[in-house]
């Protein structure tokens, strides 16, 4: 593994979970392709991949993105090779997933299987995919502060299940168990494997477009802002190695919790 170049000692970051621009997956890639990081994004939404790469790429950000799907992990193997192809790849973030509450007599079998493949086995596919690079990165010898981290954004569902939200809580709980195992066998590997604790509305696309009056109902900063949300990955990316964080939760000050 060459390491000698700035973009390869800071390596590429994959974000498997993208869609519009105004969504927390692009603001991540914004984030670190800010910093000279090379960027792939991935998604099912091949019309809304595309606009969001082309707005990256037009704000001056190496971007590729890949279409797919987390679930599938022949797709998530394309998505690493090609974090690959750009640079050694040193961030993994699992952005994917949806949320389709019911009340739990009408919840059929598929679709709490559907919430579970999303979020569990979607993270357990890009985990797998990916942490033979993000260990890699250590065997070469480079420095702590050029590090690897494995990324999961997570809910408060994952801490608890409220009426009508059983897939979606039992997908997240998964999810959030699967991370503690990881931190705790990867992270003396030098992988830093943390869970982000997503605990409100986002003031994004997914949501606004649904609810559009709600930003104005919730007042100034009641939801939760795309890029603060994406500073927060960054700030665990970047965390010295002696004070790791593996969950940290994020909420608008105004949020009752």
């Amino acid at each position: 593994m060459a390491v000698s170049s700035p973009t390869a000692l800071r390596g590429s970051i994959v974000i498997a979970g993208v869609g519009a621009l105004q969504g927390v997956g692009a603001a991540i890639a914004r984030r670190f392709g800010h910093e000279g990081y090379p960027v792939v994004i991935a998604g099912r939404n091949s019309d809304k991949l595309l606009a969001t790469s082309a707005a990256l790429e037009a704000d001056g950000i190496r971007v590729h993105a890949i279409s797919g799907d987390v679930t599938n992990p022949e797709d998530v193997k394309r998505f690493i090779a090609a974090a690959q192809e750009l640079a050694p790849l040193a961030i993994a973030v699992h952005n994917a997933g949806s949320n389709r509450p019911a009340p739990f007599l009408d919840l059929a079998e598929d679709e709490f299987e559907i919430h579970w493949r999303e979020h569990a086995l979607g993270g357990y596919n890009l985990a797998r995919a990916a942490l033979p690079a993000l260990v890699a990165r250590q065997d070469v010898g480079l420095p702590f502060t050029h590090g690897a981290s494995l990324i999961f954004t997570g809910a408060s569902g994952s801490l608890r299940g409220k009426a009508g939200f059983a897939a979606f809580s039992a997908a997240k709980g998964a999810l959030r168990n699967l991370s503690q195992s990881l931190a705790r066998e990867f992270g003396p590997q030098g992988v830093h494997v943390a869970h982000v604790v997503i605990d409100g509305g986002i003031s994004g696309e997914r949501l606004l477009s649904k609810i559009p009056g709600l930003a104005h109902q919730r007042g100034p900063d009641g939801l939760l802002n795309i890029d603060a949300i994406a500073e927060a990955y960054w700030t665990l990316h970047h965390q010295h190695r002696s004070a790791w964080s593996q969950e940290l939760d994020l909420r608008p000050w105004s949020e009752s919790f």
